[in-house]
Parts: structure tokens; C-alpha cells; sequence
């Protein structure tokens, strides 16, 4: 079971290198890994478990966030039901086209490797067309939208090595194109 303290924070190297593809078959190493990954999040969205374990909430943990270089991330957003909306594991995702408009979180972006709030608006295209593999290797495209489209956009983000604030604005956190949207 993943816990807090297998997440490694912000100054590890790991978080600022590109992760490695994955190649398939995959092997049963990486598999389970990705099964952890993806109880992590069902359990830090499940308030019980969250308090008994001290799990910060989180719907996306990719590889590198566990030390593990390569590209691969489990998304789980819930609905306004706490049903799963999207919920994947993503090995090696590509964005393969992104809309123009802009969109950003109206609270900010936090990180599970990041112990500290930043605050700003991160910056992030509202529509993205993501490719990604499952663990059996079939390919699968999707349309994704809002929250869903910022989650992935963050979470492949840390596989290049890039943290969520590294798209807030320096001089000003809180300057966002006009044209881009706010959620939430």
C-alpha cells in the first residue's frame, strides 16, 4: 500500500527528469505498481481510510511522485457523486492535439509532492484529444474536457519533469488571459 511517505516531494530529482517510455508487455513489477497507484487514490478519496493512513487527498499520482521513472500515471476523478468520472491508468499518454482556449483551476493547483500552497492560476488548455496505453498495451484516444483535461495536463506534466507551478504567472499569480476560463 502506497502511503505519504512513499510520495517523494518537491527537491527530489526524480520529480524534474523526463520519465522513461514504458515497454510492453509490461512487466508484473510495473503492473502492480500501477494497481498501488490506483488504490492510493480510491483510498485518500475515501474519508475513512484517508484519516486512519494521514493520506492527503489526491486524483492523479504518476510514477515519478513515487520515485519510479517511468511514464505512467493513474488518474481518478470522482463526479459530484463520487462516482468515478475518469478513471485510468495512463501508460506513456501523448496529448495529441489541445484547444486554444485556456482554462485554470479558480483555487489554485496543489500537488502531492509539493508540501506547501502556491497560490496562482496555472494555466491549462480546456479540451485536450489523450492517447494513452493500458496495461495490456491497447491504445486508446478520448476527448477530455475541464477538470478532467487539467488533470491529465498536470499529471503528464510530472512526467517531463514539471511541477504545476511552473505555469503560474512570476510577477503576477493571479494574471490570466481574458479569454481563458476559470473552474470551480
Amino acid at each position: 500500500m502506497i502511503t505519504m511517505e512513499n510520495i517523494i516531494r518537491d527537491g527530489n530529482p526524480t520529480l524534474r527528469a523526463r520519465a522513461k517510455a514504458v515497454t510492453f508487455p509490461m512487466s508484473t513489477e510495473t503492473k502492480e505498481l500501477a494497481g498501488k497507484m490506483m488504490e492510493f487514490l480510491e483510498n485518500s478519496q475515501n474519508p475513512e481510510i484517508a484519516e486512519k493512513y494521514k493520506l492527503r487527498a489526491g486524483v492523479g499520482l504518476a510514477a515519478p511522485q513515487v520515485d519510479v521513472s517511468l511514464r505512467m500515471t493513474a488518474v481518478l476523478v470522482p463526479d459530484e457523486n463520487n462516482a468515478p468520472l475518469f478513471k485510468h491508468i495512463l501508460v506513456n499518454p501523448t496529448i495529441l492535439s489541445e484547444s486554444v482556449r485556456m482554462a485554470a483551476l479558480s483555487e489554485g493547483e496543489g500537488c502531492l509532492s509539493v508540501d506547501r500552497e502556491i497560490p496562482g492560476y496555472v494555466p491549462r488548455h480546456d479540451r485536450i484529444t489523450l492517447r494513452w496505453y493500458d496495461l495490456d498495451g491497447n491504445k486508446h484516444v478520448e476527448k477530455l474536457r475541464d477538470y478532467v483535461a487539467i488533470v491529465c495536463q498536470h499529471e503528464i506534466d510530472h512526467l517531463n519533469g514539471i511541477l504545476f507551478y511552473d505555469h503560474i504567472n512570476k510577477e503576477n499569480p493571479f494574471k490570466t488571459d481574458p479569454s481563458t476560463i476559470l473552474i470551480g
